[in-house]
Parts: C-alpha cells; structure tokens; sequence
C-alpha cells in the first residue's frame, strides 16, 4: 500500500518551463547578454538552474546571474507568472491528504529558488509535510539515492512510495530507488515514447488524475 506521495515541482505539480524560459532571458539581458535558443533551454529543462544556465548562455558570469535572477523572481512571482499551483492541483493534493497519504516534494531547486514556495501564506502550506531541495540533500536526482534521506526520515520502504514526475531523469531515479513511478505529460514537452526503455507505472495527461491512480498501487 502507498504510503507516501513524492512529488517534482516544475512541469508536475505547476507548468512553469515556458515562464522560467522567460525570466531567465530577462535576466540575460539585464546583464547584457542574448538571449538563449529555446531548443537549448529545453535540452537542459530539468537540470539546477545554476549549472544549466552555463550550457544556456556559455560564458555567463554566474555569480552577478544569482544576483539578478534573485532579484527578479520575486516579481514574477508576486505577479502570479511563476509558481502559482492551479485550483484543481490543490484540490487533488487535498484528496491525497484525505486518503491519509503523506506528501512530500522532491524538486532539483535550490532554497532560493524555492523559498517563496515554503512561506507559511503558500498554498502548499499545511498540504505537503516536507520539501526536499538541492541545498538540504546530500543526493540529487538522477541519482537514486536522492530518496535515501527521504524514506529514512519517515521511516519508509521504497515500496511504500510513489514518484510523480515529468522527465526520464526522474523516472530513472525513481526506477533505480524502487519506487513506482507516474509519469505526467501536461506540460506536452515529453511524450511517451520518451520513456520507452524506463519502467513506468501510469501516465497522466492532468495532474489530478493522480489521485485516482494512487488508489489502486
């Protein structure tokens, strides 16, 4: 029986490639730099901001592109550009929550990249009983054992858990930790044959279907 709800952040539980794609070519051009190709931004969706962004405009000076996008993404989010969870994705958290499942998120984000999220006024409030991030993790996805911290703070056997993601990275980290794995497609950026050679569990095309499907692993 599940115990547990492992959850990724971007393009899973909120779309946010195209935004990000957005934001962080404002904060090119802030620095005086082009902006990136989306082919490139998509190639390397996924992956820490920080290290990605030197794929995405080589040369970037990293330090002043911290220091800028820091200042920038708390306009997007004010706004409700970025991270704002859907209606219905909080609803189908909450379904979770009734059925007695312990929700946690599991995202390659940094804290700052993420600090907004955990503000006691975040919709995720008293939904999700901990965030797991790159700077409060020994282990980081695709690596499985970004899990191992995870089920040893709540006692759990991977059996007991299932990841709900978006990327092959995910999938394989998931596969190779021993958990099940659901797959979404919302975000339309992967399709299934993307994971032909990874074992998956069940595709969803809207995140709340993962309710349903959590019942029945």
């Amino acid at each position: 029986m599940i115990k547990a709800v492992v959850i990724d952040f971007d393009d899973t539980l909120c779309l946010t490639e195209a935004i990000c794609f957005d934001l962080e070519n404002e904060v090119l051009t802030m620095l005086g730099r082009g902006p990136m190709p989306r082919d490139i931004h998509l190639k390397t969706w996924g992956q820490p901001l920080f290290d990605a962004i030197l794929t995405r405009s080589p040369g970037v000076e990293l330090e002043e592109f911290k220091r800028l996008y820091h200042q920038v993404i708390p306009e997007y989010t004010s706004s409700g550009k970025l991270d704002t969870i859907p209606e219905e994705n909080v609803a189908a958290l909450d379904e979770l929550v009734n059925d007695g499942k312990q929700l946690m998120v599991l995202t390659s984000r940094t804290h700052g990249e993420l600090k907004h999220v955990l503000e006691p006024t975040h919709d995720l409030a008293g939904r999700i009983d901990a965030f797991y991030y790159k700077d409060n993790m020994e282990f980081h996805k695709p690596d499985p054992r970004a899990f191992s911290e995870l089920l040893e703070h709540h006692n759990l056997q991977p059996k007991e858990c299932v990841y709900i993601g978006d990327s092959v990275s995910d999938a394989d980290a998931a596969n190779d930790a021993g958990l099940a794995f659901i797959c979404s497609l919302e975000s339309g950026l992967r399709t299934r044959d993307d994971f032909k050679d990874h074992k998956v569990d069940a595709f969803v095309q809207n995140f709340p279907d993962i309710v349903g499907i959590v019942r029945t692993l």
